[in-house]
Order: structure tokens, then sequence, then C-alpha cells
């Protein structure tokens, strides 16, 4: 590995932003593509406990059909309407969805292995999409907990979906860098500490 492929990683995780609203198609072989580079992602005994699936075109109106009864089922009548139109929508903030879910392992301890690698999996969807300057958001919510949507998108209901990704070929909006706290986050243990 050269030098200036290290420094081009680290370029690319410094400038990867949260695109919340893009636009413009993104080709299917081009999200293969960022999810194939999703499934390099460390993965204790390779269970491969993920999958994807790619919500887009009319799928994401039905999708939002169903977010938003889900999301309206115990809110006040008189707000319902308001609040279904505002969920509703928000599948349609990007051309196509990439939800991704782990499936939940009997041992814990796979489990949480099984997690932790498919939000590392997360990740390389948001790198790899920046890198072919594509518009990307990792977005969650209590809707992802709903058997509704889980049915929808044809999940077991012991699955858990941990992202919801926004994905498209230009940003309807550019954020800005956020200061990162470093220097109170790290703490050196440089010799052996021996506690009694």
């Amino acid at each position: 590995m050269s030098h200036d492929s290290v420094m081009d990683t680290l370029e690319a995780i410094r400038t990867r932003r949260t695109v919340g609203k893009s636009t413009g198609d993104v080709p299917r072989e081009t999200i293969a593509e960022l999810i194939e580079a999703a499934t390099w992602a460390p993965n204790h005994k390779l269970t491969q406990p993920w999958k994807f699936t790619v919500v887009a075109g009319a799928a994401r109106e039905r999708l939002g059909e169903v977010w938003a009864r889900e999301a309206v089922a115990d809110v006040d009548p008189a707000k319902r309407d308001a609040i279904f139109e505002g969920e509703a929508k928000k599948p349609l903030r990007s051309p196509a969805l990439i939800i991704v879910s782990v499936r939940t392992d009997a041992n814990p301890v796979t489990a949480e292995e099984d997690l932790t690698a498919t939000a590392a999996a997360v990740q390389n969807i948001l790198l790899a999409a920046h890198a072919k300057g594509l518009s990307a958001a990792w977005k969650t919510g209590k809707i992802v907990s709903s058997a509704a949507v889980k049915r929808f998108l044809g999940l077991d209901l012991s699955d858990r979906i941990i992202a919801v990704v926004y994905l498209g070929a230009i940003a309807k909006e550019e954020p800005m860098a956020r200061g990162r706290k470093v220097a109170t986050t790290i703490k050196w243990l440089d010799e052996a500490v021996l506690t009694v």
C-alpha cells in the first residue's frame, strides 16, 4: 500500500458529510458496488449477518405510507394528518434507500459482534459513496423497529434495522464540517498499570 493511498483514505474519512436530501438516480450497478464494499467490513468468523434491502422508485412511496401509518398510530388525532404527511415524505428525500439490517443470533456474544460488524459495513457504504462523489446519509429513528416496516421489507421480525442509508447523485444541501473533540477522548497507557 502506498503512502498516497493511506492519505486518500484519511482524506475520505475527514471530508465525508451526511447529506440528508439528494436527487439524481444512482445506477443499480453502482449501488451493488457500494454493497459489495460494505461486505468487506471486519466480521468475526465471517458470519455475514447483514442484509441490504434497496428501496427505489415507487416502492419509496409505498414504504412512506407504511412508515407514516406506524408513526401516527398513537398520535393525537388533531395532529395526525400533518404528521402522516411529513413521515410519508421521508423516503422521498433521496432517489434510493439502502436499508441495512442484521439478524439476531441466539448467542448474545455473536449477536453483539454481528451488530457491530454491520455498523462497520454501513460506514463502508458511506465512504464508498463519498469516494464516488455520491450523497449519502445514515438515518434511523424509532420507525426502524416497526414490525410493519420489517414485514414490508421482507425481514424477519427478530432482525434489527440499523441504518436507512439515503443515497443520491447530487446533494440538495451541503452540510458544514463540525469540530471533533480528540484530545479529551484519548487516554494513553504507556506503562503497565497494576491495581490491587
